[in-house]
């Protein structure tokens, strides 16, 4: 059994998401964010910098428990764990790698930015970090736009990889980083064929708060 430590965000459904894809046994363990439970010392002894998801898989290498924190980090062990979605020769799993990092560098900082200010009062301040940030994460929309040309998937043939559901986790989110998909037609494509997958709609439904 593994025991998801994670709240209702994109980088906590990009592993509820690839959980349920690799039909893994699980629970899930709020942690309630906005009263700030990422600092209880529990949760810190696997997390250590205090940033939900984080997992402990009590049937781990060897048989023995281990703990595993950063979203990417956990896609990475659980394509290892089940063999799934994850390619085992190294020039078929480069792209899931370069795919994932990007997301983890940029298609997720940068909304996540967006996110942020668009919570915060009217005034200079907001409107510096909405364009700033917005800019930057409807260029990142644009990058995947054209990777998607012609590829049902981010990385891989024929199904998705760790780096689809990493991206779909904050792709989900697109209508608040003001994204419609209107002209991104392999966007969209994309997203509608991911979220059609059963595992994925499962992963988007659990409850995670």
């Amino acid at each position: 059994m593994i025991t998801l430590h994670t709240w209702n965000t994109p980088n906590g459904r990009k592993i509820s998401v690839a959980l349920e894809e690799m039909g893994l046994p699980y629970a899930v363990r709020t942690v309630n964010i906005g009263q700030d439970e990422q600092f209880a010392p529990d949760f810190l002894a696997i997390s250590p910098n205090n940033r939900i998801p984080a997992i402990v898989d009590e049937d781990g290498p060897g048989g023995r428990p281990i703990s595993v924190f950063e979203s990417g980090a956990i896609l990475l062990y659980l394509g290892e764990k089940t063999g799934r979605f994850l390619p085992a020769a190294l020039p078929e799993r480069v792209p899931v790698l370069e795919w994932l990092m990007w997301q983890m560098g940029g298609f997720g900082p940068m909304p996540g930015q967006v996110h942020h200010f668009l919570m915060q009062p009217d005034g200079p301040a907001k409107e510096y970090g909405v364009a700033r940030y917005g800019k930057e994460t409807r260029r990142l929309y644009g990058v995947l736009e054209k990777r998607l040309a012609g590829r049902d998937y981010v990385a891989t043939a024929g199904e998705p990889s760790v780096a689809d559901f990493a991206i779909v986790g904050w792709a989900w989110r697109h209508e608040r980083h003001g994204v419609p998909f209107d002209d991104l037609p392999n966007v969209a494509a994309w997203y509608d064929r991911m979220m059609a997958r059963p595992g994925t709609r499962r992963g988007f439904e659990v409850a995670l708060s």
